[in-house]
C-alpha cells in the first residue's frame, strides 16, 4: 500500500471536500479516463482504476473516517477480498448516479437503450439559381426531385400482395433484443435495435416486387420553392416534410434548397445595400444638371450639384434590398459618381479647351492682333 497515490490527491480535492465536490471530481474523471472513452489505452484505464478506487472509499463515510485516521493501512486486510478490482468490494456504490450523467444511460438503472421509437427523417438538400433581380424581389421555382414515396403496391409494410409481414421471432415484435454482461460494475444490460428486423419488429418473407420490400419507390416529383425577397448567395430555404421518409413512423425530413445568385454586371450587394456607379460628362461636372441612374426597380433622375468631383458616392433611399424578415423595409443603393475624361477631340474642340485652360489659368487669348480675355467670342 505504501506506493499508492493519497486518495485526496487522485481526485485532486482537499481533504475538507464535501461529498458534492468529491462526486464532481471523480465524474470528471471517470469522464476522461473510462475504457469505453480511450479503448486499448493501458495507461487510462489504471488511472480509471485508480479513481474509482479512491472514490469508493472517499464517497463511504464510514471508509472515509478509517482513511482519514489510518490511511491505506486500514484497508490492508480487504486485499485479495471482496468484489471489483484492488481487492475492493464496490457493489455497495451507486454507479448509476454517476455515469448515467456520462454516458447517456448506459449504467442508470443497470441497462443501455436502443433508441427505436418514431424518428424524423434526413434532410434532403438541392439547389436553386437566382439572377440578381429574383433574389432581390423573390420569385417562384420549381425544381424537380426524386423523393422517396410509398408504395402503392404494398401500402407501405415492404410485403409482396395477399401476404403479410410477420412477428420477429428474436425480439418478439419489440424490435430490440437484451443481453447481459458482467462488467466493473457488476452486471449490465444492454437493449440494443434487433439486428434481424431491424427494429421494426416485423419479418417480410415475401417482398413487395415493386419497392423490394422496403415500402417505399423513389419517383421524380416537381417541388414548388417560394424565393422570399431578400434573400443572400449562400443561404438556404427550408420546404418542410419534403425530405427522406421518418424511421418507425416518424415525420418526413425537410427539404433545404440552396440558394446561388448570379453576379450582375452593375450592381454590388452587400447585406440589404446595393452599391454601383455613374459615369457623368466634365461639363456636367462642372456646370450641375440632370443624369439617369440605373436602379432595381427601374432609371431614376438625379440632379448633379455644380463643381461635382470624380468619385463623389450620393445615396438613393429606399432603393436597395428588401429585408428577408420584412419585405416593405429596404436598404439604400449608394452610386459612386465617375467623371469621364473626353478622348478622340475634334482639332476644334481641343482648340476650345486648350483657351478654357488658358481662362482658368488667368492668361490673356490673342486674336487679330488684338488681347482680350473671353472663351469662345465671336
Amino acid at each position: 500500500m505504501a506506493d499508492k497515490r493519497d486518495y485526496y490527491e487522485v481526485l485532486g480535492v482537499d481533504r475538507g471536500a464535501g461529498d458534492d465536490q468529491i462526486k464532481r471530481a471523480y465524474r470528471k474523471l471517470a469522464k476522461k479516463y473510462h475504457p469505453d472513452m480511450n479503448p486499448g489505452d493501458a495507461d487510462a484505464e489504471a488511472k480509471f482504476k485508480e479513481a474509482t478506487e479512491a472514490y469508493s472509499i472517499l464517497s463511504d463515510p464510514e471508509k472515509r473516517k478509517q482513511y482519514d485516521q489510518f490511511g491505506h493501512a486500514a484497508f490492508d486486510g480487504g486485499a485479495g477480498g471482496g468484489g471489483g478490482f484492488g481487492g475492493f468490494d464496490f457493489g455497495g456504490m451507486d454507479m448509476g448516479d454517476i455515469f448515467g450523467d456520462l454516458f447517456g444511460g448506459m449504467f442508470g438503472g443497470g441497462s443501455r437503450r436502443a433508441n427505436n421509437g418514431p424518428r424524423q427523417g434526413a434532410s434532403l438538400r438541392a439547389v436553386v439559381h437566382l439572377t440578381f433581380e429574383e433574389a432581390v424581389f423573390g420569385c417562384e421555382k420549381e425544381l424537380e426531385l426524386t423523393l422517396k414515396e410509398t408504395c402503392t403496391t404494398c401500402g407501405g409494410n415492404g410485403a409482396k400482395p395477399g401476404t403479410t409481414p410477420e412477428t420477429c421471432r428474436k425480439c418478439n415484435g419489440s424490435g430490440q433484443v437484451r443481453t447481459t454482461q458482467q462488467s466493473l460494475f457488476g452486471m449490465i444490460q444492454n437493449i440494443d435495435t434487433c439486428p434481424d428486423c431491424r427494429g421494426t419488429g416485423k419479418i417480410i418473407k415475401e417482398k413487395c416486387p415493386d419497392c423490394g420490400g422496403n415500402g417505399y419507390i423513389s419517383m421524380r416529383k416537381k417541388i414548388a420553392v417560394t424565393v422570399p425577397a431578400g434573400i443572400d448567395d449562400g443561404q438556404s430555404i427550408r420546404v418542410r416534410g419534403k425530405g427522406e421518409p421518418g424511421i418507425n413512423g416518424g415525420p418526413r425530413g425537410d427539404l433545404l434548397v440552396q440558394v446561388v445568385v448570379a453576379a450582375h454586371p452593375i450592381f454590388q450587394r452587400d447585406g440589404v445595400n446595393i452599391f454601383s456607379s455613374a459615369p457623368i460628362s466634365f461639363a456636367q461636372a462642372a456646370l450641375g444638371g440632370d443624369i439617369r441612374i440605373n436602379t432595381v426597380d427601374g432609371d431614376v433622375v438625379y440632379t448633379v450639384k455644380p463643381g461635382t468631383q470624380t468619385d463623389t458616392r450620393i445615396r438613393l433611399r429606399g432603393k436597395g434590398v428588401p429585408s428577408v424578415h420584412n419585405k416593405n423595409v429596404r436598404g439604400d443603393q449608394y452610386v459612386t459618381l465617375v467623371v469621364q475624361t473626353p478622348t478622340n477631340l475634334s482639332k476644334e474642340a481641343k482648340e476650345l479647351l486648350q483657351q478654357f485652360d488658358d481662362v482658368m489659368n488667368g492668361k490673356e487669348l490673342e486674336k487679330g492682333g488684338k488681347k482680350r480675355k473671353g472663351f469662345g467670342r465671336k
